[in-house]
Order: C-alpha cells, then sequence, then structure tokens
C-alpha cells in the first residue's frame, strides 16, 4: 500500500466506486451521475493550495481509492479531510493506512487541526472512526473552521484530529 499522485489511469476505478452503491449509498453527494470525464478533471485538477487529492494504490500501483485535504487554510492551520475507496479495497487497511498517511501530511505541513464531517445514516464509517478512536466534535467546538452554514453542520457527525481541539 502507498498513496501517490493521482493519475489519469485511475479515472475507470474511480469511476466504478461513483456508481456502486454500496460505496455511495450514504454519501451527500449524487455520484451516480458522475462521468469519466469528470474524473478525469478531478484527477487534473487534484492538487493546488486549497487542496490535495491523493490515490490509494495497492503494491501493483492499482487505485484502491482517494484521500484528500480540502478547504487548507494555512492561516488557521486547518484542512477538511475526506476519503473514499472502492469495494474491493474495504476491510484490508486501506483506510486507516491512507488516514495515517494524510494526516502526517497534514502536520508535516504545518496544519495543526483536521476535521472530516459523516452522515449519521453512514454507520460503516461511524463505526470504523469509532473503532480507531477518533475524536467526535460537536458543531459549536469546530465554529468558523469549517466554512459551512450552521444547519449544515449540525446536520452531520462530525471528528476532528489535531493538536489544538
Amino acid at each position: 500500500m502507498k498513496l501517490r499522485k493521482l493519475k489519469l489511469k485511475d479515472a475507470p476505478y474511480m469511476l466504478e466506486w461513483m456508481h456502486d452503491d454500496s460505496v455511495v449509498h450514504d454519501l451527500n453527494k449524487n455520484f451516480s451521475v458522475m462521468t469519466i470525464d469528470d474524473c478525469n478533471a478531478f484527477i487534473n485538477n487534484s492538487v493546488n493550495e486549497n487542496h490535495i487529492h491523493m490515490a490509494i494504490v495497492d503494491d501493483e500501483d492499482q487505485y484502491m481509492g482517494t484521500v484528500s485535504l480540502k478547504k487548507i487554510n494555512y492561516e488557521k492551520k486547518t484542512a477538511e479531510f475526506g476519503i473514499t475507496i472502492r469495494s474491493v479495497a474495504m476491510r484490508k487497511g486501506y483506510s486507516i493506512f491512507a488516514m495515517r498517511g494524510m494526516l502526517g501530511y497534514a502536520y508535516q505541513h504545518g496544519i495543526q487541526k483536521v476535521f472530516w464531517c459523516v452522515s449519521p445514516r453512514n454507520e460503516r464509517a461511524l463505526k470504523f472512526y469509532d473503532k480507531n478512536s477518533f475524536q467526535k466534535v460537536s458543531f459549536k467546538k469546530i465554529g468558523s473552521d469549517v466554512g459551512y452554514p450552521e444547519d449544515k453542520i449540525k446536520e452531520f457527525v462530525w471528528y476532528q484530529d489535531g493538536v489544538s481541539i
């Protein structure tokens, strides 16, 4: 397992998870409308000063998922975390490997607080984060760091990792 920059060869595998209901049914975006062109555009814009999206790959360099830091704010030293993996990669250690790797990358680059949200319907993700001892936080603690309207913040279960809580 390793993390690397996204490549155009990853697009068909990315589209696979986007159209796999077992992966996306509890996510807050309609991925079923995405096309291969959408995947290619995402890959071509996968790194800039506001976000970084990396591929999670197996030992043969086959794409297993995407791990991200979004809404990077170097002034506030915050970022939003995101991860999605293909169903074939679930329960094989890819998610925790990628999380640890991306959180390590964040802290090496001066980001001190990383947060993410989960739909309360997404029981698989909630169990994963709880099992791995990530800290749930109230939307009041997240505050203005997330840049979402308060009604959107309240809708999700929020987690935070970092040195300043």
